[in-house]
């Protein structure tokens, strides 16, 4: 488990973020985040006033990692790029997370290094890693600017035969969840978006188009909301593209494996993240190294899958 608890006595009464500062070597913007995410404990209790005075007894979470080997394909000074399973969090959202990329980014280059984007967990391919704070400031400045140009592969149900762009605009789901499991939606009250889509190939058998994706936003899902609105659902997709049901089933962690293929179409969200071209000193365009095309093979049957287009 990443997460662990260290004990820690205080003799004299002090305010917590000083604490902190001092025992941790931490700036006070650090501390104060660490106490924020509930990291400081009194009685097993999280503490989350940074300013509370404290003494005695009280107990310090930390993130210690435990990589399991997966190796940069690239990296330098100031950055690294892995491959990441479909699968596996960017960053653990929880503090019982098993395992997450942060577990291999910090086991290679310390406490200091990060993410520096988001992924999905089930879409694999790269994945940009600073290795100190100032290429973190640095590199997650550039794709909120959208200077990095990133690139997707998706297989996709059905036969799309001709490039489009989707500006669709797109609004976060704050209502609930009673009539669906979006997590977003296409609305005009949304956001605005913008993705470009070109087909690569056509499989009959399977009734599937490869399809590269060219994202100008950022937004939670674009890709996966843009090609569901088109009714060209991302295969494996086990939000956009499945009934209430089969998704409350997925979100539940009790559906079947033969059940995610029926309701889905393939046991994985079958969306890669294929290039990533960015500037930090030098030029960089960097591709993924893995045969995501041959993961057709994983792709259910038309005849046999279940798809919600609508």
């Amino acid at each position: 488990m990443p997460f662990v608890k260290e004990k820690y006595h205080i003799e004299e009464e002090t305010i917590a973020f000083l604490y902190v500062m001092h025992t941790l070597r931490y700036t006070q913007g650090q501390a104060q985040r660490h106490i924020a995410k509930g990291r400081l404990l009194i009685n097993g209790v999280s503490m989350t006033y940074t300013g509370q005075k404290i003494q005695g007894d009280v107990e310090m979470v930390f993130f210690r990692p435990q990589g399991k080997g997966l190796k940069p394909t690239f990296q330098n000074k100031d950055f690294m790029l892995f491959e990441k399973p479909s699968g596996v969090l960017v960053h653990p959202n929880t503090m019982a997370t098993p395992y997450s990329m942060l577990d291999e980014v910090r086991s290679i280059a310390g406490d200091n290094a990060n993410g520096t984007h988001r992924i999905d967990m089930e879409t694999s391919g790269l994945f940009l890693a600073s290795k100190h704070k100032k290429a973190e400031t640095y590199l997650k400045g550039s794709f909120e600017n959208r200077t990095i140009k990133k690139s997707y592969l998706a297989w996709v149900d059905g036969n799309l035969t001709e490039p489009f762009s989707s500006q669709e605009r797109i609004k976060v789901n704050k209502d609930g969840y009673e009539n669906t499991k979006h997590k977003v939606f296409i609305s005009d009250e949304g956001k605005p978006a913008k993705t470009d889509f070109i087909p690569l190939e056509y499989d009959e058998i399977l009734d599937t188009t490869l399809v590269a994706c060219y994202p100008h936003s950022g937004r939670l899902h674009q890709i996966r909301i843009h090609l569901f609105h088109v009714k060209h659902p991302i295969l494996g997709d086990p939000i956009y593209g499945a009934s209430y049901a089969a998704s409350d089933d997925y979100l539940d962690m009790t559906q079947s494996e033969e059940n995610r293929l029926i309701q889905h179409g393939a046991p994985r969200l079958m969306l890669h993240a294929q290039s990533l071209s960015f500037t930090y000193g030098s030029k960089f365009y960097i591709e993924s190294k893995k045969n995501f095309v041959d993961l057709k093979s994983l792709i259910y049957p038309k005849e046999l899958r279940v798809f919600n287009r609508s």
